[in-house]
C-alpha cells in the first residue's frame, strides 16, 4: 500500500499484519496512515486490555489522529488525549513524515516500539529506537518530548504493540521489498498469541522536488 491520492507521487509504502487475542472478534490493536500536505502521519495504537472495550477506544484515538494529522506532533497526541478521555484510554507511537526536510518527527506515550532502520546497513548499525514515556492518552499524559531524525529513500519505520515479542527487530530483512510479507513474517514469528498484536512496517521513498 502507498499513502498517495491519484496523480501525486507516494512518500511511503507500507504494510501491516495483526490479529486478536485468540477468543476474540475484536481487536484493540490498530494502525494508522494519513497523508497531509508534503507529509504523512503513521500511528500504532494499543487500546488498553482487548476485546470491544479496547478497540473502541483505538478507534477513538484513530479518528482524532486522522482528523489532525497535518498538526505538530505534541499538540496532536494532546488533542487525541481529550478525545480519548471516558474510554479505557491507549497506549501508541506516532510518527510524521516531512517531505521538503526529508525528516521524520516521532514520540511514543506507553510501550507501543518503534525503530527506523537505515537502508544498506545491518545489525545495530542505523538503528534508532523512539523514546517512549510512560503514561496512558486518555488518562495520564507524561510530558512529551519529540524527536527528529533526518529520512532518506529505503529508510524503514517498524511499529509494534506488546502483542510481538522482543527482539523481532533483529530479524528484519531492511531490503525486503514487501512491506505486507515483511509485517506477517514478524507477525507468526514473533506473535505472543496471549495479547491482541500489530505489526506496521512504512518504507520511506521521499518525493522528487
Amino acid at each position: 500500500m502507498t499513502d498517495a491520492s491519484p496523480g501525486t507521487p507516494p512518500l511511503l509504502e507500507w504494510g501491516l499484519a495483526g490479529a486478536p487475542l485468540e477468543g476474540e472478534d475484536a481487536s484493540g490493536d490498530l494502525s494508522v496512515v494519513v497523508p497531509f500536505p508534503d507529509g504523512a502521519v503513521v500511528a500504532v495504537i494499543d487500546g488498553l486490555g482487548h476485546g470491544f472495550e479496547a478497540a473502541a477506544a483505538a478507534r477513538v484515538a484513530a479518528s482524532a489522529i486522522e482528523a489532525r494529522a497535518g498538526d505538530p506532533l505534541d499538540d496532536l497526541v494532546r488533542h487525541c488525549h481529550e478525545e480519548v478521555r471516558g474510554t479505557r484510554g491507549v497506549v501508541l507511537s506516532v510518527a510524521a513524515f516531512h517531505a521538503p526536510s526529508s525528516s521524520m518527527a516521532w514520540l511514543g506515550v506507553g510501550n507501543v516500539a518503534a525503530v527506523l532502520l537505515r537502508a544498506g546497513r545491518q545489525n545495530f548499525d542505523g538503528r534508532h529506537v523512539v523514546q517512549n514515556r510512560g503514561g496512558v492518552v486518555g488518562y495520564r499524559l507524561p510530558s512529551l518530548a519529540v524527536s527528529t531524525l533526518e529520512v532518506a529513500r529505503g529508510d524503514l519505520l517498524v511499529m509494534a504493540t506488546d502483542g510481538i515479542k522482543a527482539g523481532f527487530v533483529d530479524e528484519i530483512d531492511r531490503e525486503a521489498r514487501d512491506p505486507d510479507l515483511l509485517a506477517a513474517v514478524l507477525l507468526a514469528g514473533y506473535s505472543r498469541r496471549t495479547d491482541d498484536a500489530l505489526v506496521l512496517v512504512a518504507r520511506y521513498l521521499g518525493r522528487a522536488s
